[in-house]
């Protein structure tokens, strides 16, 4: 299985949404994780936009690299 990491500053958006992408189309042939520079906190608003089109990443944490 091949494995990706999404690595951003704060692991608060963009890297959370790519991971949940990835998840979703990749699940069963990836292992997805996401880190950042520093550890923050999932933002609301990214929660909000990937829940629209259907894919859930509420459970998602950020992590420090």
């Amino acid at each position: 299985m091949k494995r990706v990491m999404f690595v951003c500053n704060k692991n608060s958006a963009r890297s959370q949404m790519a991971e949940g992408f990835a998840r979703t189309f990749g699940a069963g042939r990836i292992e997805v994780a996401s880190t950042g520079l520093e550890a923050s906190f999932v933002r609301p608003e990214a929660i909000a936009t990937m829940q629209e089109i259907g894919i859930d990443i509420s459970n998602q944490t950020s992590k420090a690299i």
